[in-house]
């Protein structure tokens, strides 16, 4: 699954931006701009002039929990910086894109898909109160990293909805001080130190539960997490070779994700219920330059 990002340059007398998504834009001014990730980008980048065109590919669905927001403005910041011959860490990138979505945007997401985006890998991100991340690349056997990426099953609902909907719940409540919305992040909290240490120790039934008891407590954060169709879709995975599993995202729709050594028990299960797999490899670089001209 890849989030592509083009950017095509030419030399022109007058300033046009040209952007191709799920419709197209053209306009002299970025602050004309509907778009308002490409928006921003443009703006933080310095960029004021010249003729830009934009053109933006994905294999997947917006609204469907990939963390396709986040990537897609990562990767265009990586793009614009490059063009404009600026070597920007990968840290400075993440927190580019945060500041965009969380700051300017006011968006109510984390800094998670941002963060992944620009650096890759099966990486561990500790975000601080103060607001920085330290980031430290997991040291999973390569033999754990080989059977953790064959047992993975993702599979398409079919859902799209607006991530920002469905975490505006979750995000006001946490802000109040609830205290179930508060203890049971805390919880998920301590179950993504347990996943470190089951992936580190090569434990890939413990991480397979710990999948399961998060995906338990993460249905108590949002009216609009599950559905009934989407537990009828997981039971069924359980009953049919799942160990683990759960919805990846906001909730409410997008892809389920399950842990396996079933994988052609549960494959053909899932196929029989409508859900379409989406074939998936890890990838260890972030956000990267394909081509230069």
């Amino acid at each position: 699954m890849d989030k592509y990002v083009y950017i095509t340059l030419h030399k022109s007398f007058f300033a046009e931006y040209i952007l191709k998504y799920s419709r197209m834009e053209r306009t002299d001014s970025i602050q004309a701009i509907e778009h308002p990730l490409i928006r921003e980008a443009l703006l933080l980048s310095g960029r004021d002039s010249g003729y830009l065109e934009v053109t933006s590919m994905s294999d997947i669905p917006a609204g469907t929990g990939l963390g396709s927001s986040g990537s897609f403005l990562t990767a265009l910041l990586h793009a614009l910086h490059v063009d404009r011959k600026l070597v920007v860490p990968k840290q400075e990138l993440a927190e580019q894109a945060c500041h965009v979505e969380i700051e300017i945007l006011g968006e109510p997401v984390g800094k998670q898909d941002q963060y992944i985006a620009a650096f890759g890998g099966i990486t561990a991100f500790e975000f601080s109160e103060d607001g920085s991340v330290r980031v430290e690349p997991l040291k999973i056997a390569e033999e754990t990293l080989a059977n953790l990426e064959e047992n993975l099953i993702l599979v398409f609902t079919g859902i799209t909805r607006s991530a920002s909907e469905i975490l505006q719940e979750q995000h006001s409540r946490s802000l109040s001080g609830d205290k179930a919305m508060v203890d049971n992040l805390h919880f998920v909290k301590q179950l993504g130190f347990e996943s470190r240490e089951a992936l580190e120790s090569g434990d890939l039934h413990r991480f397979a539960a710990i999948m399961h008891k998060h995906w338990e407590y993460k249905k108590q954060r949002s009216s609009g997490m599950t559905t009934t169709k989407i537990d009828e879709w997981y039971e069924a995975a359980c009953a049919n070779g799942a160990l683990g599993g759960k919805i990846i995202g906001a909730g409410g729709g997008g892809f389920l994700m399950f842990y396996t050594e079933e994988k052609t028990r549960l494959r053909r299960a899932l196929r029989g219920l409508g859900l379409r797999e989406i074939k998936m490899r890890f990838d260890y670089q972030g956000t990267t330059l394909v081509t230069q001209s």
